[in-house]
């Protein structure tokens, strides 16, 4: 007799150290680089033709969904998307270019930080291969060129640990603050708005706007209101009227997500009066994103159109975006792809 076994080994992770967490002069190093891998300009405006900044969303929010389905660090996915703006503020790309685009920064995030990366072949398949392997490992070398192999770029990850060490917090809720930080980290790589902010700022505001949530329910910070803003701005240098704009920026974005969701879903259980709490954010605990904390509401009317899609031929096995994204409208094509360029362009790739 056979015996399978289902047990999966823990991914090993090194030990903290305390050389880099513990010395300032990581974290001014940091601050000192940050804004050399910031996009150099505002691309839709003086780059792009044929991108516009809902195509990016569309893209970023496919690309959080795969990254999402395999699990992958949480670092993958701010990092492939600051790739992609690096990239887009620099050189002129047809719209039928943006997912594979999307892919290749896939690709070379999770080379840098992954253990085990995303292989070509898979992330061809997550297209609904419209681009094939060969074209991705073309792009790599093209993307590798236009970023002049910079890829260690700095994200708002980067800064997590530096804060929550100078936050007076209890250790036993770190672990929570940091989870919520992680989540507006990411809802924020989605949002053009925040992709010229230094990663140190949107790092920042996500700790403060998370502790602000959390205080909702729980105590789980001294400091409430300014004196926790000072404090933050002091640790990242950061003036105090850009983290609050930004803070309050990002508890906007998520406002606007939960009740668009809830819109959509028809959900009357909260009132508006009962989502708008100008000193905090929504209940940031009412969604599940990336097996953390929210779900972004893209992602949830994503998931949602796959349960009740009827069409025809949304027969694929891996993701119906045509139906999803057009969301009950008639399909553009009626190709067998439903990739993203059947929605950016009209046509089958």
């Amino acid at each position: 007799m056979e015996l399978l076994c289902c047990e999966v080994d823990p991914v090993r992770r090194a030990v903290p150290d305390a050389n880099l967490l513990y010395d300032d002069r990581v974290l001014q190093n940091l601050l000192t680089i940050e804004e050399r891998y910031l996009p150099q300009c505002s691309y839709f405006k003086c780059v792009q033709k044929d991108i516009q900044p809902y195509m990016r969303r569309m893209v970023a929010t496919w690309m959080l969904e795969v990254c999402e389905e395999q699990k992958c660090e949480e670092e993958v996915f701010p990092l492939a998307m600051n790739y992609l703006d690096r990239f887009l503020a620099g050189v002129p790309t047809p719209k039928t270019h943006l997912q594979l685009l999307g892919a290749v920064c896939m690709f070379l995030a999770s080379k840098l930080k992954e253990t085990i990366p995303l292989t070509a072949e898979k992330l061809c398949i997550y297209t609904d291969n419209s681009i094939k392997p060969q074209e991705l490992l073309e792009w790599e070398l093209v993307v590798l060129g236009k970023l002049k192999w910079n890829l260690a770029a700095v994200t708002p990850h980067d800064f997590i640990e530096h804060i929550l060490r100078k936050l007076p917090q209890p250790s036993e809720k770190l672990s929570l603050i940091r989870k919520h930080a992680q989540t507006f980290i990411a809802l924020c790589a989605t949002d053009f708005k925040f992709a010229m902010y230094p990663p140190s700022m949107i790092a920042t505001g996500s700790v403060g706007a998370a502790i602000c949530g959390l205080q909702q329910d729980e105590d789980v910070s001294s400091l409430t209101g300014d004196a926790l803003v000072d404090l933050l701005a002091k640790i990242t240098n950061t003036d105090v009227d850009c983290l609050k704009a930004c803070q309050e920026q990002i508890e906007v974005v998520l406002l606007n997500s939960l009740q668009q969701f809830r819109q959509d879903q028809g959900d009357g259980s909260k009132s508006e009066d009962e989502l708008d709490q100008a000193s905090t954010p929504t209940d940031v605990r009412d969604i599940d994103l990336l097996g953390w904390t929210i779900r972004l509401d893209s992602w949830l009317r994503f998931q949602e159109a796959i349960s009740k899609c009827t069409h025809a031929r949304c027969s694929c096995n891996v993701y119906p975006f045509a139906c999803s994204l057009l969301w009950g409208k008639k399909c553009l094509t009626d190709c067998s792809h439903y990739s993203i360029q059947c929605i950016l362009t009209g046509a089958c790739p």
